[in-house]
Formats: structure tokens, C-alpha cells, sequence
């Protein structure tokens, strides 16, 4: 990582200004071993040329929005106390410091101007509002500095855990609430310039999301109304600037901002709605071109796709297909002109740029490339995408990559989080890089549950976890020891989160895996259910509450069958996740421990959901490495 520091590497969400001649985005700068990557705003010309760094902390600045004369350039950023992110704003065409906007109490999470430039819509969090899983869990801003003895206290009636949407005068710096205040805003778009979409409803915990409609709120009297409602998840609405359609996805969920599904077209005056015809892709976000026009991208397998789509006809056309990864979790890209749009994409030779794309050809804005990514390069010899057959006939589709020479090779099996996740052909991670450097092959397959092949594949894993998906990757490593490709004897699994749980619970369904590592899992679903705040999720996929569904509850749970296990077993977590609380992963240690199977648990004491900060960074992927080499170290002869 070295080489990358003190500069931008990573980028996301780009904005293009009203006029096309810029794009602003969210970058990520390291600085050093110590801490976290920091968000700063970048700006870089429509045409390409060098990526600019305008703003510098301290702490974060993100989420970068032009005014609609693009004038100004908006951001949210926590400089003036950590964790507390307000709203800031920069003049495009002078050179100077940001200055604050306005100010609000809580974290402000969201903000989008509106389309006649008049007022700013905010989503503002309480200090103790619950982050999503796939930010990292915990919560917010926190607790201020306080004596050592004072108690960290939960209530089911406190304000700081709600989100509410605010209104802002971008001319006096003045806002207001609005809104009942029983209605918790997780998402909100302008529609028009007096109304505003949003995605709200009753419950201010993280599992009160999945089961939260699409509203219309009165940008002026904050009176709402219905739009629609789902047996599954709604995200990312966004609505038009005439106000007289919201586009919507609709989306069986595991993870907030992990969306993509059916792309549905609300008209506003009618109520009416209409599910937009994709080809087959799984949509996963949109934006509006005009009000007659969206752009909306998605995943088509493992592909990224490109769609124009006409609203009048409620039809779309793909305009771009690629086999390289876009965005974050999933595609995402901005509009550029009539025909064009400007995303992030990445793939195995191909570091994080910025790439604009026009009638199907692309070209590079700016790049995050440095010599360490001609290290990750050089370690990865054979990447390729393979399919095989599971055990009822359905098609699974995942990737395996490979290090130089010929195999067999010991073979870690990744499972992806989620469950309703994907690999794609993207640039690969640290972890995945020095495993194959290692000498070990690496298998990411995309078992039913996964996104990319429309709600009936991802709805095979309800009710069904650790089911036919844990099948399908067992099909998956089948074939590529069939293949010569694996050695048998040297079967490995890893995962984080839903994939943590999969590399606790398939060594209890088969004795083939040499060793496991097993990171923020799941091992224990009748206190997941209680304990994390992603407990009404569980209840959904299980099948029922713990006195519905009893057999679910402990049929899947791996603690509960960790008497079948004798594969050595690394767990890790953070003292902050809330959504796979620590006590998961100790729960299944002590059962392992207590069974005279080799295990051991790492706690880290400042992390959520994940390790995101350094040095952990350094020990945890050590730490994986050092396990997999340490029960089957890729020469034989070292066993």
C-alpha cells in the first residue's frame, strides 16, 4: 500500500456540473499506517486531465453536489468535530476554503439541491443513528468523551437514534425540520421543487428499513402520502424534476445500499405504477437525463449494463455492456450530456478510474493507478470466469484466480457477504492478492441468493440459508478439483459476515476443509435475532420468529453443530458491529475450544463490521494468510 500513499486511490460517486464541464467525486487518500483512508472532493474535466484534490479535511469531505447553476459545489464533512458531518460549500469558479452552508443538530447524511436552485434537502441522523452493516455498523457520531465509568445506555424512545429530513435556504443558512415525527427518512430525493420521494416509515432501528414504503412529502407543509409499498425492499429513489414521476428499485435486500433488482416508475398525480421491462438486468441505480429519460445501470451476471430508458413507453434500451466492475457494490453512474454518462470502473488490469462512456466507447478521465497495483497485478497469474451444475440442474456462475504454473493448487473457497451479493470481475482486494502471490488458487462463486440473475435466484436462499447455496459452492469446488485445478487435501474456506457464517457452518456439513477463517460472522441465529440490528432481517430469511421457526433457528445455526467441525477455525471481529455483535464469533470459539478443534478469536477493539482501519488492515489479512499457510501451506512438504 505504500506507494499509493498521500494521494488519491479510490473513487466514487461522481457528479457531473450543469454546464458538463466537470465531474466531481468522493476520493480516498491514505496518509499513513496508522487510522483510516480519508475522504476528500475531487474535481477533474469532462475531457480528462489531472485529478484535483480542492479540499483537505481535516476528517472527511464527501458526497459532492452542484448547485443547478453550478455555481456552487456542496459536501458534507465532519472537519469541525468527528463523526458529525454538516453541510459545507465551496464556489466553483473561486479559489478559497470551504465555508459552512448551514447547520443542523445530528450527522448529516444526504443532501440534494433542489432543481430550481432555492433550497437543499437534507437527511439528517441522530448522533446515535445505527450505520449500516455495509459501512461498517455501529453507530453514527457516538457518545462525546465522558468519564470512564458512565454506561453506554439504549432506549427504545431515543430521539438521537432517528433520521429526519431537513430543508435548507442555501441564501441565509436557515433550516427546518419537517415532517411527522414518527416518520424516519432513510432516503430522499426532490420531486419537482415542492415535493420531495423518500424512503420512510415507522422504526428507527436498522431493520425497520426493510419493511419501509416510498412517500411523497410536502416540501412545505411536510403532510405526506403514500406512493407505494412492498413484500420486499425499495432504494435509491429518485425523482424527476417536473415532479411527476419517481423511479424507484424494488429489491430483495440483505444490506442497505446494497439494492438492485426491478427498476418501477410511480407516477405522482395517479398513484399508478409500472415495472420497467430491463432485458433481465438487475437494476441498482438510476438517474434522470429529463423528465421523459433515465439512465439506469445494473448487473447482468456479473456484468455491468448500461440502460437509456424512454419513461413514456416504460421501455429500456441497454446502451452499454461491460465485463469490468462499476461503482461500489454495485453499478452506478452519472449522466453526461444527452447520451453519455461518467462511472468508476475497475477490473483485473484495470486500477479504479474515472471513465466517461459514449455510444458504447470509453474513455479515461482519471486514474488511481500507482506501482503497487503493478504489484496486486503481477501476483495474480490466471483470472477467468467458470460455471458449473449444481445438484438440481440450476447454472452457477463465479470466478477463480489462479497463481502462475501449473496446479494443483490449495484452494480457498470465498463466500461473499450478503447473502444477496456479487463478485464481479473487479480489482481484486488485498486479501484475495496475497493469498494467490501465497501459491493458493481462489474460488468466488456466486451461489443462488446472489444478485445479477433477477429476485427468483436471489430468492432461493430464504428460508434457505446455508442451504442450496452452501451446495452450490460445494458443486463449485467439485468441479474445479475435477478440473486438476484444486487439490483435495487442501480445501480451505473464508468469508466475512453472511460469508462468515458460511465459513463456520460448511465445515460442520462437510469434513473436506483443511482450515476456515471466519470474519464479523453470523454463528448463533437465535441471538443474531435479538442482539444484532439487522434481527428483523433474520427473522424474514429464517422464516419466522425463534417460536415459529424453532427448527430454522438452531437446523442453521453453526454453534449448534460445532460438534460436527474438526477444521481449525480463525474468527474475527469488531468490539463496535452491531449488526454481527462480537459475542458470534467467541459463541462459536468456546464450542470449537470446548470440542478440541484448533481455533482461535480476534477481537479488534476499535473496528465494526469489518477491519477498516490501520495497522488492523495488516493484521487481520496477516493473520488470514499465516492460518490458511499454517494447515495447508501451499508446499506440501512444509505440513
Amino acid at each position: 500500500m505504500e506507494p499509493g500513499f498521500g494521494r488519491i486511490t479510490e473513487l466514487s460517486g461522481p457528479r457531473v456540473s450543469p454546464d458538463g464541464r466537470l465531474v466531481a467525486c468522493t476520493g480516498k487518500r491514505w496518509d499513513g499506517l496508522e487510522g483510516r483512508a480519508h475522504a476528500r472532493i475531487c474535481l477533474v474535466n469532462a475531457t480528462g486531465g489531472e485529478l484535483r484534490q480542492v479540499t483537505d479535511g481535516p476528517n472527511d469531505d464527501a458526497g459532492p453536489r452542484w448547485s443547478p447553476d453550478g455555481a456552487r459545489l456542496t459536501f458534507v464533512s465532519d472537519r469541525a468535530a468527528p463523526g458529525r458531518f454538516q453541510l459545507f460549500v465551496l464556489d466553483a469558479n473561486v479559489i478559497g476554503e470551504a465555508r459552512p452552508l448551514v447547520e443542523v443538530p445530528g450527522v448529516v447524511e444526504h443532501h440534494e439541491w433542489a432543481p430550481d436552485g432555492s433550497r437543499v434537502l437534507l437527511v439528517v441522523a441522530g448522533a446515535r443513528a445505527e450505520q449500516a452493516d455495509a459501512l461498517g455498523s455501529g453507530t453514527l457520531a457516538g457518545e462525546e468523551a465522558g468519564a470512564s465509568w458512565l454506561p453506554e445506555v439504549e432506549s427504545s424512545d431515543d430521539p438521537e437514534e432517528a433520521r429526519r429530513l431537513w430543508i435548507a435556504d442555501p441564501a441565509t443558512g436557515e433550516a427546518r425540520i419537517i415532517g411527522r415525527d414518527d416518520l424516519n427518512v432513510w432516503e430522499a430525493s426532490w420531486c419537482g421543487t415542492s415535493s420531495i420521494a423518500a424512503v420512510a416509515g415507522a422504526g428507527v432501528d436498522e431493520g425497520a428499513w426493510y419493511r419501509s414504503p416510498l412517500v411523497l412529502i410536502d416540501a412545505d407543509s411536510g403532510a405526506d402520502r403514500e406512493l407505494l409499498s412492498s413484500d420486499v425492499q425499495l432504494g435509491w429513489a429518485m425523482g424527476a424534476a417536473d415532479g411527476s414521476c419517481v423511479a424507484v428499485i424494488e429489491a430483495l435486500c440483505s444490506d442497505r445500499y446494497v439494492v438492485a433488482g426491478d427498476l418501477i416508475l410511480v407516477d405522482t398525480a395517479a398513484g399508478e405504477h409500472r415495472h420497467v421491462d430491463t432485458g433481465g438486468v438487475d437494476v441498482s441505480w438510476a438517474a434522470w437525463r429529463d423528465p421523459r429519460r433515465l439512465l439506469a445501470m445494473g448487473l447482468d451476471g456479473m456484468d455491468a449494463v448500461a440502460l437509456e430508458v424512454d419513461v413514456g413507453a416504460g421501455a429500456a434500451k441497454e446502451i452499454w455492456h461491460s465485463s469490468d466492475a462499476c461503482g461500489d457494490w454495485y453499478p452506478a453512474a452519472d449522466p453526461l450530456g444527452d447520451d453519455a454518462f461518467v462511472a468508476v470502473l475497475h477490473a483485473t488490469d484495470r486500477p479504479p478510474a474515472l471513465v466517461s462512456v459514449a455510444s458504447g466507447d470509453e474513455r479515461v478521465l482519471a486514474t488511481t493507478a500507482h506501482t503497487g497495483h503493478d504489484r496486486i497485478r503481477r501476483s495474480i497469474g490466471r483470472r477467468e470466469r467458470l460455471s458449473w451444475t449444481a445438484d438440481d440442474g440450476l447454472t452457477i456462475e463465479g470466478i477463480v484466480i489462479r497463481p502462475s504454473g501449473a496446479g494443483p493448487f490449495p484452494l480457498i473457497l470465498h463466500v461473499h457477504g450478503g447473502p444477496i451479493s456479487a463478485f464481479t470481475m473487479g480489482w481484486p482486494s488485498l486479501s484475495t492478492a496475497l493469498l494467490v502471490d501465497r501459491g493458493f488458487a481462489v474460488l468466488q462463486p456466486n451461489p443462488r441468493g446472489s444478485g445479477g440473475r433477477g429476485r427468483g435466484f436471489a430468492a432461493h436462499v430464504v428460508g434457505d440459508m446455508g442451504g442450496g447455496d452452501a451446495r452450490d459452492v460445494l458443486a463449485g469446488v467439485d468441479a474445479l478439483v475435477t478440473a486438476g485445478v484444486a487439490d483435495p487435501a487442501r480445501i480451505g474456506v473464508f468469508g466475512g459476515s453472511y460469508g462468515g457464517f458460511m465459513a463456520a457452518w460448511l465445515p460442520t456439513q462437510d469434513d473436506r476443509f483443511a482450515a476456515s477463517v471466519s470474519a464479523s460472522p453470523v454463528t448463533d441465529w437465535y441471538s443474531e435475532r435479538f442482539d444484532s440490528t439487522l434481527g428483523s432481517w433474520a427473522g424474514d430469511f429464517l422464516g419466522g420468529e425463534p417460536h415459529e421457526a424453532p427448527e430454522a433457528y438452531a437446523g442453521r445455526s453453526p454453534v449448534m453443530a460445532a460438534s460436527a467441525s474438526t477444521t481449525p477455525t480463525l474468527l474475527t471481529a469488531g468490539v463496535h458491529d452491531r449488526a454481527t455483535p462480537v459475542g458470534q464469533a467467541v459463541e462459536y470459539y468456546r464450542a470449537l475450544r470446548a470440542n478440541g478443534v484448533p481455533a482461535e478469536v480476534v477481537v479488534y477493539p476499535e473496528e465494526g463490521h469489518g477491519v477498516r482501519t490501520m495497522p488492523a488492515i495488516i493484521d487481520a489479512v496477516t493473520r488470514l494468510v499465516e492460518w490458511f499457510e499454517r494447515f495447508m501451506p501451499p508446499d506440501p512438504a512444509a505440513r
